[in-house]
């Protein structure tokens, strides 16, 4: 039986796993043949509503977000999305 990895990155509104996700992206070893995420409930929603759900899905958690603080004078500059999470899982294929 061969395994491959599939890779959910999400962004939260803070640093907690139960904020809300503010960005994803999904990275499939698989090449489509493990499971797909979930459809959303709404257009233009992530596959899950916090990174819980992911957790209550199976993913298992790799990375949490670093908590640092912004450097002085840099607090309400939006560079880029901090609370980023990282989840696998592992899928066996046939």
């Amino acid at each position: 039986m061969t395994q491959r990895q599939q890779v959910l990155y999400l962004w939260m509104a803070g640093s907690s796993l139960d904020e809300k996700v503010v960005g994803w992206a999904f990275h499939d070893g698989t090449e489509g043949a493990g499971p797909q995420l979930p459809e959303p409930k709404r257009p233009g929603d992530g596959p899950y509503s916090n990174g819980l759900c992911a957790l209550q899905d199976g993913w298992m958690l790799l990375q949490s977000a670093q908590l640092t603080s912004p450097a002085p004078g840099q607090e309400h500059l939006n560079a880029y999305l901090e609370y980023e999470f990282v989840f696998e899982r592992r899928v066996d294929l046939s």
